[in-house]
């Protein structure tokens, strides 16, 4: 389970919470404490429409909590599409690359990975935030992300990143209508296939929010989606996911104890 910290002002669902170090190290312990085995921290809103920012203000805003965090003995990934900022991070105690561009934002990042033979996320990407709505033509959805994924993957091994060292992850919410991320969740086995432990990340994302709005058409709040979340933590676990990345995991902690309980029966 991957607890999420965002150091950021403008993230979709916790934009501003966690801007000051000290609160968002606070934050990554309790993430530790409600279920979490590793915690996310990312400086860099990855949400629809997000602009980038410059690498200096990134790691301003990443290193303290990685050090932070890693001096109470917290496991960290580093979500970042620079290499020069994972480098940094994983200096300052970090254990895991998340990349949500997949080595394509900065090619550089596949060399970080191989030399410091540290795992890496690798999910599917195709433009950034801003957009990357623009993108969201498939021919068939799931074998174009698999084919896509695996090219990301074919250019890490190339560059020297051990194969066991490989996360792969099918980025729901990136380059994907609401309907798209559907049909994704409902063929995670073929993820799984390629042979990579996978990752989810459907935390309180946007089209949890569109299944549960209003009659009056309104979203469900952002803060109000845990439930599906949970619910969609389930579905990944039974089908064979490694890791799941949430906001609040102490609800896809038990929804993960479930699906390996029942799988025991299996």
């Amino acid at each position: 389970m991957m607890g999420v910290v965002n150091v950021t002002p403008d993230s979709f669902s916790d934009g501003g919470r966690w801007l000051d170090a000290d609160t968002a190290v606070r934050h990554g312990i309790d993430l530790v404490a409600r279920g979490a085995d590793l915690v996310d921290v990312g400086g860099e809103s990855t949400r629809p429409g997000a602009l980038r920012i410059d690498e200096a203000e990134e790691l301003r805003r990443v290193l303290p909590v990685i050090s932070g965090l890693v001096a109470e003995g917290v496991v960290v990934s580093v979500d970042t599409m620079r290499a020069a900022v994972a480098a940094q991070a994983l200096a300052a105690g970090a254990s895991i690359i998340n990349d949500v561009s997949g080595g394509r934002a900065d090619p550089a990042m596949r060399s970080v990975a191989a030399e410091t033979d540290a795992p890496i996320v690798l999910m599917h990407w195709r433009e950034h935030s801003d957009v990357m709505q623009q993108h969201t033509h498939y021919d068939d959805i799931v074998a174009d992300i698999c084919a896509e994924l695996g090219e990301q993957v074919d250019a890490a091994i190339a560059a020297g990143v051990d194969p066991s060292r490989i996360v792969v992850d099918p980025g729901l919410g990136f380059s994907k209508t609401g309907d798209q991320n559907w049909t994704v969740l409902a063929h995670l086995d073929e993820f799984v296939q390629m042979g990579f432990p996978l990752l989810v990340a459907a935390s309180r994302k946007r089209f949890l929010g569109e299944l549960l709005a209003g009659d009056d058409g309104a979203l469900r709040p952002v803060d109000r989606r845990d439930a599906a979340t949970a619910a969609v933590t389930t579905l990944a676990a039974a089908a064979g996911a490694w890791c799941i990345r949430v906001h609040d995991p102490a609800p896809s902690a038990d929804a993960v104890r479930v699906a390996a309980r029942l799988g025991r029966e299996g």
